[in-house]
């Protein structure tokens, strides 16, 4: 492309400092460096977790910064000893890499990776500690090592999924974070079994893919959890089958849940990052086998607690990030499964804008109604 090698000026949405409104910025996007490529993102969904960073609650964040993690784009350049994708590509950014080489690829047991967290934590690039975006020479942070609230981003080659070119971008971009992270809690992190029991606390993206994968595993039941009830109609399309709202009981929804199941849910899946729910989510577990994982991110500083004894009896307390999915290897598999109708992904898109709508957007996603707004980018 013509851009190649040089400097590119574009618009992205720029988080000058905690719960400021983003501000659509005019920004210096450098050439990407050895083993880093450079994406044209098209399109790009809205997380709770940058809205998190942005709410100033997250120890790791910097200002100012580009947020965004979930999106799809188009690779423009690749620098020096990139092999695996190409200008032209069609690409996930992955906030979770994969460079197959580490402690933690090679051991076989997570889909964590060493390779460059260093540096994704620290808002810079690997190769020299910098960033690669600016603003009238003054360096903007990255954020999870993708930063997608640009018309343009550079990310470490080991943070890119190449995929299948006939995938809708403006679909699958979802694929980048919440969708595979509540399939990949049921099918990798806890492996529910057909005839399981399952409980659901939290109904948003990231909880109706966890039952959208508990009625992919065969689940007997799987019942939602959630404070706000007018989310019912919408968890039975993707596999709830029963409805608990805690407000309409007196008893704790531990106990509620126990009472309901005979003894407790086989698995329970906490999608909201409060550690009271998620204590809860243990405790309506069966004795002697439930198993109970953490999906939700926590703010800083919180901690869970239970009584001892409640593992003792033989629960499991289980975490997952990004649903134990190894992004390069497994992300294109997931959009080969969208592209043959095997999992959901329109579904969860409930609204469509544009970049410089961004705040627009957040508001919409604390409002409740929101699932996934997807913004275009290329405006």
């Amino acid at each position: 492309m013509a851009t190649q090698g040089q400097v590119i000026t574009c618009k992205a949405a720029v988080a000058w400092e905690p719960n400021k409104p983003l501000a659509i910025e005019d920004v210096q996007v450098a050439p990407p460096q050895a083993g880093e490529v450079r994406v044209k993102i098209l399109y790009t969904a809205l997380c709770h977790t940058d809205a998190y960073t942005w709410s100033g609650k997250d120890p790791e964040g910097l200002f100012p910064c580009i947020l965004g993690h979930e999106a799809a784009g188009i690779v423009e350049s690749v620098g020096e000893g990139v092999t695996e994708v190409q200008p032209g590509d069609h690409v996930i950014p992955c906030y979770q890499a994969e460079c197959r080489e580490c402690k933690f690829c090679k051991s076989g047991k997570t889909n964590l990776c060493g390779k460059v967290r260093s540096a994704t934590g620290a808002g810079v690039m690997m190769n020299d500690r910098k960033s690669r975006f600016s603003m009238n020479g003054k360096p903007i942070y990255h954020f999870m090592g993708t930063s997608t609230f640009s018309q343009y981003t550079v990310v470490h080659d080991v943070s890119v999924a190449k995929i299948d070119p006939r995938a809708p971008l403006d679909k699958v971009c979802l694929l980048g974070c919440g969708v595979p992270t509540g399939l990949g809690a049921v099918w990798n992190t806890a492996k529910v079994e057909a005839g399981s029991i399952v409980a659901v606390f939290g109904l948003g993206t990231v909880g109706l893919a966890v039952a959208e994968g508990a009625k992919a595993a065969g689940a007997s039941r799987i019942i939602g959890i959630d404070i706000d009830s007018k989310k019912f109609d919408v968890a039975k399309n993707f596999g709830v089958t029963e409805f608990v709202n805690p407000k309409d009981h007196e008893k704790p929804i531990q106990q509620v849940l126990v009472d309901l199941t005979d003894g407790g849910v086989d698995y329970s899946f906490e999608c909201i990052g409060n550690v009271s729910v998620m204590r809860a989510a243990l405790e309506c577990c069966h004795k002697g086998w439930g198993t109970s994982v953490i999906v939700g991110v926590a703010a800083s500083g919180q901690e869970i607690c239970t009584r001892p004894f409640q593992l003792v009896t033989g629960r499991v307390w289980k975490g997952t990030a990004f649903g134990g999915f190894k992004s390069r290897s497994q992300v294109p598999w997931l959009v080969e499964k969208y592209l043959k109708k095997e999992i959901k992904v329109d579904e969860y898109i409930t609204h469509n804008l544009t970049l410089p709508e961004i705040n627009k957007a957040f508001d919409l996603m604390h409002e409740g109604t929101c699932l996934r707004c997807v913004l275009a980018t290329d405006v």
